[in-house]
């Protein structure tokens, strides 16, 4: 790779130990990766931040480092609410080392929002290179945003926030960017909300895999792009899709689709990924919910009380800004937290099925969680949560 001069020093350890082992880091992914150079970054947000996930040996790990990010920089959620947690039954044992994971990243100078949403806090634009972990948040600034990320590893990403600058290589390089697939889908419903959004990516990424899709036939709003990246996110392995005449880059770009596999979703076969086995509680926000989620689910509220438990998840300063939502969804007996969600946070070990609006949660809640997860929009866990 090509380092400029004050890559060389901080690579020689001028800047310290731990940026020197940061750039090492960085230099070897560069090297695998074919990278030619770095490019600097307009933000990172670094994941391996809860307890349940990282564990002893990474809190020990990153205890070792000693070094403050020199880009604004923000974490993913954590394993519970820092402010309500025994309110959410945490074990004070889990928290206290939650605390110490907490503590680390604000000496690093990582800021604590503690969300998977961070475009919801104006840190990137069109264009903008980045160095994302968490795979919705990936998928969604390449997506929806058409600023430019490859999906870090924690590690990576918590590098590239204390050097300023990631390789340049992947979804940093504009021909790398192209669609390689297809997908036409046929019989979506005129106003589809979040919640189908994520069954179809279920469907999609199972059958697109790691290449980049071109949708046809939908129109998703913001909150639709998300809950469908994220779902294929975690189903196949994808970082960037183009949705015709609404994602940013199918608006700008004319690309020739010819010769491309073309793959078809029925809306039989996105209805097929509803389910109707009786659960413990319901969840909502993975990704975390948008204020105009927040909106809709009060609006479903209002008025009525909850008879089951019903968690809702948001970014704190989404949360602090929509205060009146807020005090109508926890007049019905739900919850709103900050910090965490129902995937990394051992809140949601106790039970045994779990309804959610996401198509992201409902692929790991079975394994981060050991129990069954049912799919529904937002609408229906409402009224699941509340009959």
């Amino acid at each position: 790779m090509q380092l400029d001069p004050d890559d060389e020093r901080i690579l020689a350890g001028e800047f310290g130990e731990t940026r020197q082992q940061m750039m090492e880091l960085l230099v070897g992914l560069g090297t695998v990766y074919g990278a030619e150079r770095f490019v600097p970054i307009a933000s990172a947000q670094v994941s391996g931040a809860s307890y349940k996930t990282i564990g002893e040996w990474g809190l020990e790990w990153l205890s070792s480092l000693d070094a403050r990010a020199v880009v604004p920089a923000v974490l993913n959620p954590v394993g519970m609410d820092l402010e309500r947690w025994q309110e959410m039954g945490i074990d004070p044992a889990f928290a206290k080392k939650q605390e110490q994971v907490v503590a680390v990243y604000r000496r690093l100078g990582i800021r604590l929002e503690c969300t998977c949403t961070p475009y919801y806090l104006s840190l990137t634009g069109y264009g903008d290179h980045l160095a994302w972990s968490e795979s919705s948040a990936v998928c969604y600034a390449n997506s929806a945003i058409g600023a430019r990320t490859n999906r870090e590893g924690g590690p990576t990403a918590l590098a590239a926030a204390l050097v300023g600058k990631t390789p340049y290589y992947g979804l940093h390089l504009v021909e790398n960017r192209k669609p390689t697939v297809v997908v036409r889908v046929e019989g979506a419903p005129p106003s589809p909300d979040a919640g189908w959004y994520g069954a179809l990516g279920v469907i999609a990424g199972r059958q697109v895999g790691s290449r980049i899709p071109f949708f046809s036939g939908i129109r998703p709003t913001r909150d639709g792009l998300k809950s469908l990246g994220a779902a294929m996110a975690a189903t196949g392995a994808v970082a960037l899709f183009h949705v015709d005449r609404i994602t940013p880059e199918a608006r700008v770009f004319s690309y020739d689709l010819g010769g491309l596999e073309a793959i078809t979703v029925g809306s039989d076969e996105v209805a097929a990924a509803w389910s109707g086995i009786p659960v413990d509680a319901v969840a909502i926000g993975c990704p975390h919910c948008s204020g105009e989620e927040l909106g809709l689910i009060a609006s479903l509220l209002e008025g009525k009380r909850v008879t089951k438990p019903l968690y809702v998840f948001a970014a704190r300063r989404v949360i602090r800004e929509h205060p009146r939502e807020v005090a109508v969804i926890e007049r019905s007996g739900a919850r709103v937290y900050a910090d965490t969600c129902m995937v990394v946070s051992p809140a949601f070990e106790r039970y045994g099925a779990v309804m959610t609006s996401s198509g992201k949660a409902s692929v790991y809640l079975p394994s981060l969680c050991g129990g069954a997860a049912r799919l529904g929009t937002v609408e229906e866990c409402v009224a699941e949560a509340t009959s």
